[in-house]
């Protein structure tokens, strides 16, 4: 019989994802580094988990746009990657912003990316400065972008508290 392999137990795999509403953005954990730096870690849920996914070059290209769009709109972003159910993104920040003001500054990127952005305003699209820079979809980062805005960013992940 194999030994069983000790692991760490990760938050996420402890979420009731049949009881959350998406989409939202949830407060995961704050943690303080042994120096005194202080990250916090968010739950960006743009899709409702076990429904629905983004298909890769849509979340690829959002993910590409949010590196920038929410580094101008809120402080202390340090990484923004997506979740491998492609559902939604690991927002990690330095200190402790409020799930409200990381909520409005996911809306308001939504909104640039449905509303504005163009082929040209994308970052890293060639093979220089992406590893998979063929996997893009602008039209469907458009489209997701604005059925999540029309859903509405909720600021709670049980009950929607639309922002």
């Amino acid at each position: 019989m194999a030994e069983k392999v000790d692991m760490a137990e990760v938050e996420s795999f402890t979420l009731d994802h049949t009881a959350v509403k998406a989409p939202y953005v949830r407060l995961i954990a704050v943690e303080h580094g042994p120096q005194g730096g202080v990250i916090s870690n968010f739950d960006v849920r743009l899709v409702q988990p076990n429904h629905d996914s983004i298909e890769t070059g849509g979340l690829h290209t959002i993910e590409h746009l949010l590196a920038g769009l929410l580094r101008t709109r809120l402080d202390g972003v340090i990484d923004c990657s997506p979740f491998g159910c492609r559902t939604g993104f690991h927002l990690i920040t330095w200190g402790e912003p409020s799930v409200e003001d990381v909520a409005a500054a996911v809306k308001a990127s939504l909104a640039e990316i449905a509303d504005n952005v163009t082929w040209e305003d994308v970052p890293g699209t060639t093979a220089f400065s992406c590893g998979n820079y063929k996997d893009h979809s602008l039209h469907s980062a458009k489209e997701w972008s604005a059925q999540i805005l029309g859903e509405g960013i909720s600021v709670d992940a049980f009950e929607r508290k639309v922002i």
